[in-house]
């Protein structure tokens, strides 16, 4: 049997990680009685950490929500998931979310172990970020998403005000299902219950969400998964694409008139990489026209047939001469 103190912590570890352990299966899990389990649960209660217990034969413990967030008892593996899931939060496009993860890393970072700041730090290196050039996303209110998640969770209808992509409003009745993070997009999947079908909903047209208190049995959704389903309801939709080209101008001169949309990589002083993603290919055209460079386009052939098919037209056009 441990002793006393790691018990404790890992008494703690698997609190935190469960809503509701059966008392039996807690104990079973620690290696002790239930008697010992009572002691330890005590202990907790002690340093501070609200326990709560459920009495009777089916009786167990959960850790409820506390006045104060308690220190979190976390292994290795979870240590670097966290550190990880961060960086990746640093890209979020929920308010406020990529300052949050930024600070947070940094601190998670300081108090990690030699040998695990060396993991993270490894992960990403070989990590492609999205860059300055992915597509838009709107950003989506941060308590709006949690009370779609918390609905999600606890399968408790809800009712929010939704916009429609031509501009129409209306107010929605549904049992939600999953939330998806697609294209840096998210995306509610539930059950409508006005229109008796599954629909996906966008969170930031979303407004003012409120859980109605009713709870509902789960349906099965007409998909393997709810990703499966968004990106089937996303086939009329066209999707990003990701242009790459070579200009042969400084990268510092790129950078000043279209680095906003897109990355630039300097390859030697006269010449650069671009990378752009974009949901049509008209506009990464028109920016590479606009840089008065010579250029080849790398990716994707779309973009190349494109720039070939204008080159032709802008020749018929120059050799025509002016209108009189």
């Amino acid at each position: 049997m441990a002793n006393t103190s790691t018990r404790t912590l890992r008494l703690l570890s698997l609190l935190q990680t469960h809503r509701y352990w059966p008392g039996e299966e807690l104990a079973d899990r620690l290696g002790v009685s239930i008697r010992t389990l009572r002691r330890d649960i005590d202990r907790l209660r002690e340093l501070g950490y609200p326990v709560e217990a459920q009495r009777g034969v089916d009786g167990g413990y959960q850790l409820a929500a506390g006045a104060a967030l308690p220190p979190l008892v976390i292994d290795d593996e979870e240590a670097v998931a966290l550190a990880v899931g961060l960086q990746a939060a640093a890209e979020s496009p929920v308010e406020g979310v990529a300052e949050a993860s930024v600070r947070v890393l940094a601190k998670v970072a300081q108090v990690m172990p030699a040998r695990l700041r060396r993991r993270v730090e490894a992960l990403r290196a070989v990590t492609v970020p999205v860059g300055e050039g992915a597509v838009a996303a709107p950003p989506v209110d941060p308590d709006r998403l949690t009370v779609v998640a918390l609905a999600c969770r606890d399968t408790e209808r809800l009712r929010f005000s939704y916009t429609a992509a031509d501009g129409r409003r209306a107010e929605r009745h549904v049992e939600p299902h999953r939330l998806v993070c697609l294209y840096r997009r998210w995306y509610l999947v539930a059950y409508d219950l006005d229109r008796q079908d599954w629909r996906t909903f966008r969170l930031d047209r979303l407004s003012a969400p409120q859980g109605s208190g009713a709870r509902f049995g789960p349906r099965e959704l007409p998909a393997a998964d709810a990703a499966e389903f968004v990106r089937a309801g996303l086939n009329g939709v066209r999707r990003p694409h990701r242009v790459t080209a070579l200009v042969d101008a400084p990268a510092a001169t790129v950078r000043e008139r279209v680095g906003r949309w897109g990355t630039v990589e300097e390859v030697d002083a006269g010449r650069c990489r671009l990378e752009m993603t974009a949901d049509s290919l008209e506009w990464p055209a028109m920016a590479l026209g606009s840089l008065g460079a010579e250029f080849r386009v790398l990716g994707p052939p779309e973009l190349l047939a494109l720039v070939e098919e204008w080159g032709e037209r802008f020749g018929r056009a120059a050799r025509g001469g002016v209108a009189e």
